[in-house]
């Protein structure tokens, strides 16, 4: 019985470490260690020329409206977009030089899908800005969002920096728990950033240094954290600018987010077994970063598995008894927060979101699996 205590302990601690210690941790680190070193005024000056890359694919129907949006941000520093067109099938590049706007520059990809990686090179490598900015087609920039970005790369030890994506709030259901989730990550990052550097990125709006970028194999799935870790591994600082804002119309309604999760899970796989030494000290500074952010969170169903079989192992006692139905009680109510009729109940949004993430964790795990054997299918 005491193998199925140590177990059990161990494998809570992790867990709790996991979704609030590490949160609560980096927050008092960052209080008790502020300096004015880390503070970036969003008004500072930049002169360094920005250059834009688009990845897109059949974005016909919304890349004349992303182009006009940038064009009225009126921004000084921008000189360039670069539209990437990775074997588009209908007619993108045609609606993107048809916009009658100077700075947009199209890249054509016809010899076949490389996916976002592949399509984010060839953008970098047609760029000639000292600043590369990346973004997607549905999200809105803020208004200066650029030169809130911009601004942070006055200090030269920044090699990147994250805008916030604000997300259409849900109404009702697993949405909420999931707002409330992202609401926590993206104080996370900012803690981070203060800290030396976040982990990662918002592939909606980030900014780089165009002279750290190193080409991506092409089957990468999340640039936004591999780019990012591979500018701090050459002793940069990658920043989180909230102020720096883009916008997505588009609520996290529980089967769109569980699509989009497992794909950002299944490339935090790919990035641990493609990355391994990013886990160790004498690699990496950002190696405890790393592993309590990310890797940590992949672990979390069979941490759960584990800790269950524990408190099932260990019924006979009545507190782990009492541990075991908590437990069960938390899980079934999730399970309502999944149901159609339980996005009413609001005290089961959390417990939903959390069972979303861990449906997510194995589905992402299986989608890596598909991928290492099987080969990258681009934008799939």
């Amino acid at each position: 019985m005491m193998t199925w205590s140590i177990l059990f302990w161990a494998c809570l601690g992790l867990l709790v470490w996991t979704y609030v210690g590490y949160a609560a941790w980096i927050t008092w680190l960052c209080r008790s260690s502020r300096s004015s070193t880390n503070a970036v005024s969003p008004t500072a000056s930049s002169a360094l020329s920005v250059s834009m890359v688009i990845a897109a694919r059949n974005e016909a129907r919304r890349i004349g409206e992303k182009l006009a949006q940038l064009r009225a941000l009126q921004s000084t520093l921008l000189t360039e977009v670069i539209v990437v067109c990775d074997h588009c099938t209908d007619d993108t590049a045609t609606r993107a030089e048809s916009t009658g706007w100077d700075k947009v520059k199209v890249v054509r990809h016809d010899s076949g899908p490389s996916g976002k990686a592949g399509a984010l090179n060839e953008g970098i490598a047609a760029a000639s800005g000292e600043l590369v900015l990346f973004g997607d087609v549905r999200q809105r920039l803020g208004e200066a969002a650029i030169e809130r970005l911009a601004a942070y790369f006055c200090d030269p030890q920044t090699g990147a920096v994250s805008g916030s994506l604000q997300i259409e709030r849900s109404e009702q259901g697993v949405g909420k728990g999931i707002d409330a989730y992202w609401s926590l990550e993206k104080k996370i990052r900012h803690w981070e950033s203060e800290l030396d550097s976040s982990i990662g990125c918002t592939g909606a709006i980030y900014m780089i240094r165009r002279e750290l970028y190193q080409p991506l194999p092409a089957d990468t799935i999340l640039d936004d954290v591999v780019v990012p870790m591979q500018i701090a591994q050459q002793g940069r600082r990658i920043r989180f600018a909230p102020e720096a804002e883009a916008f997505d119309p588009q609520q996290l309604a529980g089967g769109t987010e569980l699509k989009r999760k497992t794909r950002t899970l299944a490339g935090n796989f790919q990035m641990l077994f493609r990355y391994p030494a990013w886990l160790f000290p004498w690699s990496s500074r950002l190696w405890w970063k790393l592993i309590s952010h990310k890797y940590l969170r992949i672990a979390t169903p069979f941490l759960l598995i584990v800790s269950l079989g524990a408190l099932v192992a260990l019924r006979g006692s009545s507190l782990y008894a009492l541990m075991l139905l908590g437990a069960l009680l938390l899980i079934g109510l999730g399970m309502v927060g999944l149901l159609p009729f339980g996005k009413r109940v609001r005290v089961a949004s959390i417990p939903a979101s959390f069972l979303l993430m861990q449906v997510s964790i194995v589905r992402g795990f299986w989608q890596w699996l598909q991928i290492s054997l099987h080969g990258y299918q681009g934008w799939k």
